[in-house]
C-alpha cells in the first residue's frame, strides 16, 4: 500500500529575514515561526495523520509541537532528515561569501551539487540520506497519513531524486519550500514516488 507523506519546512527562524544559512545550526523560531507552527497545528487537527516524524533539530521539533499537541501523538526523530551541513556558509548568508570568493559563489549558482561551499556535505549524500529516511517512514506506516517535518534545502534535494530531476536543478526548479506549508508525497511500496501539492499554505493569513 502506497504512503502519504505531508512534507513540511519548519517554521521562520531568527536567520530567516537576512537569508543566512542555518544549516545544521540550531536557530530558534522567530514569533512568525511559532505562529506558522500553531497553524500547522490547526491544520492537522483537520487533517489528521497516523504519525509524525521530524528532524532532530529544535526548529522542526518545535514546528511540529503544535501539530502533535492536537492529535495527541509523539513525534519520532529521524536523523537523517536533519538539513544539510553548509560548511563555511553556516551563519552567513551567500552575498557576504561572495565578496570573498566571487569565482566559487559564481559556479555555486551556476551548480549547487558539483560546487558546494567549502566544508560543506555533499549534496548528493544529504539527498542519498532523505530519500532513505522517508522511504524507511513510508514502509513503517503503509497505508497511513504522515506528518514529516524538515528543513527547504534536504527536501528539495530528497524531491528532486524522487521525481528523477537532476539534483544539480533543485535551486531553479525548486526555489523554495515556504515555510510552515504542506507539500503532498506518495510513495509507493517500490520506493517510487509521485509529489501531488507543493508548498500549500496551512492558513492564508499565516506567510
Amino acid at each position: 500500500m502506497s504512503t502519504t507523506l505531508l512534507l513540511v519546512r519548519h517554521g521562520q527562524t531568527v536567520w530567516h529575514a537576512e537569508n543566512r544559512y542555518a544549516g545544521i545550526s540550531d536557530i530558534d523560531l522567530t514569533d512568525t515561526g511559532r505562529a506558522q507552527a500553531e497553524a500547522l497545528g490547526r491544520w492537522a487537527a483537520a487533517h489528521p495523520v497516523d504519525a509524525i516524524w521530524t528532524s532532530p533539530l529544535s526548529r522542526a521539533v518545535a514546528t511540529a509541537e503544535p501539530a502533535c499537541r492536537a492529535l495527541g501523538l509523539t513525534p519520532q526523530s529521524e536523523p537523517h532528515l536533519r538539513e544539510c551541513d553548509f560548511g563555511v556558509l553556516e551563519g552567513r548568508t551567500l552575498a557576504e561569501f561572495e565578496t570573498e570568493d566571487p569565482e566559487w559563489a559564481a559556479a555555486y549558482r551556476a551548480d549547487p551539487v558539483e560546487h558546494s561551499f567549502p566544508g560543506a556535505e555533499d549534496p548528493r549524500a544529504a539527498a542519498a540520506r532523505g530519500v532513505r529516511a522517508l522511504r524507511d517512514i513510508a514502509a513503517a506506516h503503509p497505508g497511513e497519513r504522515v506528518l514529516v517535518v524538515a528543513h527547504n534545502t534536504l527536501l528539495r534535494l530528497v524531491l528532486c531524486t524522487l521525481l528523477s530531476i537532476p539534483v544539480g536543478e533543485y535551486r531553479r526548479v525548486l526555489p523554495r519550500l515556504r515555510n510552515g506549508a504542506v507539500s503532498e508525497l506518495r510513495v509507493n511500496p517500490d520506493g517510487s514516488a509521485a509529489l501531488l501539492s507543493l508548498n500549500v499554505p496551512c492558513e492564508a493569513d499565516v506567510p
